[in-house]
């Protein structure tokens, strides 16, 4: 794959067949990656594709058991029936549920188990703030995976489930995610960090991505015997190419 060709090529999402998004399924039991810009519930319209939409068109008593935002990829848990949703609810309530995300951040950061633990608040906007008198309890531990150049690869335990919590408390670190700008992140763009990248004339660069760099990469629940089971999410392709052009380009 010529990856300078993925960043100029403009492209309308396609989503897979639900299927195809399926990594675990048993009697009681869905779990799936979810592709960027896929809403997890229906728009307000009515209108347009959602997981939860597609879920039930592939299992009709299909009950989401959390969401992820739209821009955000990764593992995501459905239950088949009442039971079940019970008692993957009870379990994020109690935060019995592991969760880890990955996320590509601006700069170069050295987390070795720091622990945020920052009160967020949301405001008339839809945007979440730190509050240290009226926010909700919000806590994520981070650890940096891999550093570059002008980037670092974060991993992302949240151990509460606040709106926008990870990017909000990387914000607060001074390592806003790659492509958050409502949070202060900027769009990669190569021609930034590549000497001599040139785009044609008759096209308009697109930058290495066009999200915030935000992955579910794995989670960790009990099944309604009790059993664990840890799933996890590979990279979608838009995430995997900006890491590989990192790689690449030593960026």
């Amino acid at each position: 794959m010529d990856l300078e060709q993925f960043i100029v090529k403009k492209k309308e999402p396609k989503f897979p067949r639900f299927s195809e998004m399926i990594i675990y399924e048993d009697d009681h039991l869905l779990i799936v990656n979810k592709p960027p810009y896929l809403p997890s519930l229906d728009e307000r319209s009515g209108e347009g594709q959602s997981l939860v939409k597609m879920a039930k068109n592939y299992c009709e008593t299909a009950i989401l058991c959390h969401r992820l935002d739209r821009e955000t990829s990764g593992v995501l848990v459905i239950a088949k029936d009442p039971e079940t949703h019970r008692n993957i609810s009870i379990q994020f309530e109690k935060r019995r549920v592991e969760k880890v995300y990955h996320a590509v951040v601006d700069g170069i950061t050295q987390f070795d188990n720091v622990l945020v633990n920052l009160p967020i608040k949301v405001d008339r906007s839809n945007r979440v703030n730190i509050d240290r008198k009226d926010g909700k309890d919000a806590t994520t531990l981070f650890n940096t995976i891999k550093t570059y150049r002008n980037f670092s690869l974060v991993e992302c335990k949240p151990y509460t489930g606040r709106m926008h919590q990870i990017r909000v408390h990387l914000a607060s670190q001074n390592a806003t995610i790659s492509g958050d700008l409502a949070y202060g992140g900027k769009m990669p763009m190569l021609s930034q960090y590549k000497r001599k990248y040139k785009v044609t004339k008759w096209e308009n660069e697109e930058p290495i991505m066009k999200r915030f760099a935000l992955h579910a990469y794995s989670i960790r629940i009990n099944d309604n015997e009790g059993r664990t089971k840890e799933f996890f999410a590979k990279y979608p392709k838009d995430f995997e190419v900006f890491l590989k052009l990192i790689e690449k380009y030593e960026l």
